[in-house]
């Protein structure tokens, strides 16, 4: 499968509203339990649905449902199995049954803090849900752990229909951020702007947006096969973005003087204007996955580069440049560096075959 395939409007609006479509999934399949303990007759049948409830609830991208699907099997297993020797130790002997409960609850305790959390809190539900029944009584207990299993297994089947993937979260995610990042820059850089607009609390919103992005990193690499450290490398060029994007405007609007010279150089308009191209090229990328503006993407930052370079390379001829022009077109050629940088990254991963 090709990861650069086109975003389709569906998926979009499953997408925007993916905390509706996590709802419903678990309301449509608590409905579906409910009426299959109901049609079956199932003794105990409250525990498929607590169980479905547990399971389902933490569930939310493809790349998380097979750990977790068999943390939480393995858990169901072992807190069913406890919990059956605990019943027949109790009709021995109450003071062995509570010294067995308290080493499983130990380990489900130790391993809520480890790696496998799921698992661990499954062992410690499932062994209250079957030792929980009356002394002795080993077929409740055993309709209990079947129960619990069957509700683990229902929950893994309604997750894994048309399950939601943290690559495409993360794509749109990507792109909404260079759409809004494009939007800084543009309101920043303005011919029209007279005075500096005060947009800093909406660049920590996008900073802050960028940062919730790591959460989906773990569950994309998962699902696409590409590693790890790519993904972080786009994260880390996200940041410096916005940071750079920051100290751009600083220099831009330092002082009346630098800004009206910026303000009336043709040069340095139209290197502006490539820039922002860029941002929409890279966003239309993540959103379309177009091959044929990938190949483009290259050409277009080393114009903007020449641009820029030649700005800063005509200072040579007897003419100082001022700090904060000079500093303002060092800081544009440093952001396009990142841009392209950015672009080759996400050009790699999307052209992936997972």
């Amino acid at each position: 499968m090709r990861l650069d395939k086109k975003i389709s409007p569906f998926e979009h609006v499953i997408y925007r509203h993916y905390r509706i479509m996590h709802g419903l999934r678990i309301a449509l399949a608590f409905v579906l339990t409910f009426l299959i303990v109901r049609l079956l007759a199932i003794p105990e049948g409250t525990w498929p649905l607590i169980t479905l409830v547990v399971v389902m609830g933490p569930i939310s991208f493809w790349g998380n449902v097979l750990p977790r699907a068999l943390q939480r099997i393995a858990g169901t297993v072992f807190g069913s199995l406890s919990g059956l020797v605990a019943l027949w130790l109790e009709m021995y002997s109450l003071p062995l049954m509570l010294i067995w409960s308290l080493l499983v609850m130990f380990a489900c305790g130790y391993l809520t803090l480890g790696k496998r959390p799921y698992m661990a809190l499954l062992i410690g539900i499932t062994l209250a849900v079957v030792c929980g029944g009356a002394t002795g009584d080993i077929k409740t207990a055993l309709w209990r752990s079947g129960d619990v299993i069957f509700g683990s297994i229902l929950a893994l089947l309604f997750t894994s229909i048309y399950p939601q993937r943290a690559f495409i979260h993360w794509r749109l995610q990507m792109a909404e951020g260079l759409t809004h990042l494009n939007k800084l820059y543009g309101a920043y850089q303005s011919p029209n702007m007279v005075e500096r607009p005060h947009l800093e609390g909406r660049l920590k919103g996008l900073l802050a947006q960028i940062v919730k992005l790591r959460a989906l990193i773990a569950p994309a690499s998962k699902e696409t096969g590409i590693q790890k450290e790519v993904f972080e490398a786009i994260q880390t060029l996200s940041r410096n973005l916005v940071c750079t994007l920051e100290l751009l405007v600083d220099a831009y609007w330092s002082s009346r003087e630098s800004h009206f010279l910026m303000l009336n150089a043709r040069t340095l308009r139209s290197a502006q204007l490539l820039t922002l191209h860029s941002m929409e090229t890279l966003a239309d990328i993540l959103r379309n996955g177009d091959p044929q503006r990938e190949r483009d993407f290259p050409r277009e930052m080393e114009e903007i580069a020449d641009e820029l370079k030649s700005l800063l390379h005509g200072a040579g001829g007897g003419h100082t440049l001022e700090p904060p022009i000079y500093g303002y077109l060092w800081l544009s050629l440093e952001l396009t560096k990142q841009l392209k940088e950015l672009g080759d990254l996400l050009t790699l991963a999307m052209q992936k075959s997972a």
